[in-house]
């Protein structure tokens, strides 16, 4: 196997407005930027980590300079996986290893999974949490958005009228709330009544990660969604049953390689799939959007926040996203 030259480079991304979940406000993003050269091709890796696991930068550089030798060596997706844990390093390792694969043999990266030619994916909006008219006025600003997908706090009443008010405001869209751990069981009742009589179609981790048993006999008109409580390949048995769709998102489970195995495997347990995404440029959207082709949902949104991203870059458009292989794969423009 070829050896490689492995560099990491750490980015601090600024957004273009502070972003508010559930306990957390954000105004940038860290993140790691790995190249692979085998003195022809490069390929390149971004990653975010996992803020909620204490995935950040000094983490996942730590990692991936505990591997330094064997990645240099020359390393497989497939063996990356039994190297490094599921994390941000591995994420940007295993993209970067798909990038240089694409241009040493100049097949783009989806031909490489074995998917057909990619499309433009109808992707969610993320309002952030804020007062309900802001949401409201944040929502009609999505005027080009088919989906729109709600952050709330955990704090009902207020999160109830913050999806009333958007839903007023946007009558037209598929709309998803996303608790990030916000509430408790006894609060999924209420919240759930209100979310039906919003027509919303989607409720994304409303209970804490290490609570899922709590969901045990719980039934839900709309679909719940599984994201902190959903990272790797391991977590798709223990949550059919307790929840309907597996957010997949690659800085969770390591990767791309593993992306594709959890979509399988999900379907296999009868879980729907939707793949979600950190705060990150083009260049760290872009595998998610390989993964999108075989997603049910896509929240692929994550580049618009930010001040500035990569160019070229990943194109939105009537509600839809689009990453062409110059972005990332066998055409991809390295640009600074």
């Amino acid at each position: 196997m070829t050896r490689l030259r492995l560099s990491v480079v750490n980015e601090t991304l600024r957004l273009a407005a502070p972003f508010r979940i559930s306990g957390y406000v954000f105004d940038t993003a860290d993140v790691i930027v790995v190249t692979l050269d085998d003195g022809d091709h490069q390929g390149r890796g971004e990653a975010s980590g996992v803020y909620y696991l204490g995935d950040d930068v000094p983490a996942m550089r730590a990692a991936i300079e505990g591997v330094r030798g064997v990645i240099e060596q020359g390393v497989s997706r497939d063996a990356l996986r039994g190297i490094l844990p599921a994390g941000g390093a591995r994420n940007a390792l295993d993209a970067a290893l798909w990038e240089l694969e694409s241009k040493q043999t100049g097949k783009p990266i989806w031909a490489l999974a074995g998917l057909d030619a990619p499309r433009p994916l109808v992707t969610t909006f993320t309002l952030g949490a804020d007062a309900p008219a802001t949401m409201a006025a944040g929502a009609k600003a999505f005027d080009h958005a088919r989906s729109i997908k709600i952050k709330l706090t955990g704090e009902l009443d207020l999160d109830i009228a913050r999806v009333t008010a958007i839903r007023a405001a946007r009558p037209d869209v598929w709309l998803g709330v996303d608790g990030n751990q916000g509430f408790r069981i006894g609060d999924l009742d209420a919240l759930v009544a209100a979310m039906v009589a919003a027509d919303v179609s989607l409720i994304e981790q409303p209970l804490a990660r290490g609570r899922e048993a709590d969901l045990d006999g719980y039934r839900s008109p709309i679909p719940i969604a599984a994201d902190e409580s959903a990272l790797t390949l391991g977590d798709v048995t223990g949550l059919a049953g307790r929840f309907d769709v597996f957010n997949i998102k690659l800085d969770k489970c390591g990767g791309l390689t593993e992306g594709l195995m959890i979509a399988a495997a999900a379907r296999d347990a009868g879980l729907g799939v939707m793949v979600g995404n950190m705060v990150c440029t083009s260049l760290g959207m872009a595998p998610g959007f390989v993964l999108g082709q075989v997603c049910d949902l896509n929240d692929l949104d994550g580049p618009i926040f930010l001040k500035q991203d990569r160019s070229p870059g990943m194109v939105y458009r009537d509600g839809t996203a689009w990453c062409s292989d110059m972005v990332w794969g066998s055409e991809a423009v390295v640009t600074a």
